[in-house]
């Protein structure tokens, strides 16, 4: 009988400890705890540091940061889908070797050509249409495409660690933005599904646009041509353009989110950067130094002078994908 009661109120209880139990997705590593102490000085009003919720702004990389990038960008996966199903409703239009390349999924080729073949194959796929046609055709995509090698949905290779993290913040004040190199347009079609960062919130790179009368429907029209990068230098001027503050948290995993990471902690009062360091190849990807992908080499080294806390993947986490 005693042993029931027990369970009984252990089970009622249960609600209770979840609750005081944030990020359970997180082992209990320094890095967790050093995370929590962050959040409850800045939370503390009795405390020299605490910060007001106008203040409390947090700002997250997308590619390797809050889902997976690897083999390729997964903006680059979705341009080579759009290349073969234009292709298909329309055999004439791949008309360049680099097209004819990407309808045929022959990434030799297409790496040969570099940075000109892959923002050629972009903009081909990314161009002429307005905005709203585009984020439906991502949304779509995103809603049944599967990554080439784990076959998961690319919305289930969002990491549960950090949308935790991303809802623990939120509980507690802040504001939480997305900063990419990745299009403006292809995140907000699924960030604040997968994140809940609404559409707003989503700094990114942007392509260049015009605005038409088609029909009589105004409507923004995606252009061939890139105007601006949001990467490395390009992150704290987007910040600064689009939120007008410096933020008190960073979180990225290469070296394209030093600068932001440098700016972000270089602010006076409580800062905190985090940088996602994949070291779990048994359950997602093992790399840094030598990548073509996000590649953390100068950041990785500087991280303990900066002060930024390392996220070692394998020994932090948990649990990885949302889709696990």
């Amino acid at each position: 009988m005693r042993k029931r009661v027990v369970a009984l109120l252990l089970l009622l209880a249960a609600p209770v400890w979840a609750q005081d139990m944030p990020l359970p997705s997180w082992n209990d590593t320094g890095t967790k705890t050093a995370i929590l102490a962050f959040v409850a000085d800045v939370t503390d009003e009795s405390a020299d540091t605490f910060v007001p919720e106008a203040d409390r702004i947090a700002v997250f990389d997308n590619d390797g940061t809050l889902w997976s990038e690897q083999p390729v960008y997964f903006q680059f996966l979705f341009a080579l889908d759009r290349a073969r199903a234009l292709a298909a409703a329309d055999p004439a239009w791949a008309t360049t070797p680099v097209l004819k390349a990407a309808v045929a999924g022959d990434m030799k080729t297409i790496m040969t050509g570099g940075h000109a073949a892959l923002l050629e194959i972009v903009e081909a796929t990314h161009s002429g249409l307005a905005v709203d046609q585009f984020t439906a055709q991502v949304a779509d995509w995103i809603a049944t495409a599967k990554h080439p090698t784990t076959g998961l949905r690319y919305d289930q290779m969002t990491y549960q660690p950090m949308i935790e993290l991303l809802d623990y913040l939120r509980a507690n004040g802040f504001q939480t933005f997305i900063v990419s190199g990745g299009g403006v347009d292809f995140m907000r079609a699924f960030t604040e599904q997968a994140y809940g960062v609404p559409p707003q919130n989503v700094i990114g790179s942007l392509g260049k646009a015009t605005y038409r009368v088609v029909d009589g429907v105004p409507q923004i029209i995606k252009d061939p041509g890139i105007a601006f990068i949001d990467d490395k230098e390009g992150k704290p001027i987007g910040i600064e353009r689009a939120i007008g503050k410096r933020p008190i948290l960073a979180a990225g995993n290469s070296d394209g989110d030093y600068q932001m990471l440098q700016w972000t902690t270089a602010g006076t009062g409580p800062r905190l950067g985090l940088l996602i360091h994949h070291t779990d190849a048994a359950r997602e990807f093992a790399y840094d130094r030598p990548s073509a992908i996000g590649q953390l080499d100068r950041a990785l080294d500087d991280a303990p002078g900066m002060g930024w806390l390392v996220v070692d993947m394998a020994k932090d986490w948990a649990r990885v994908w949302t889709g696990d």
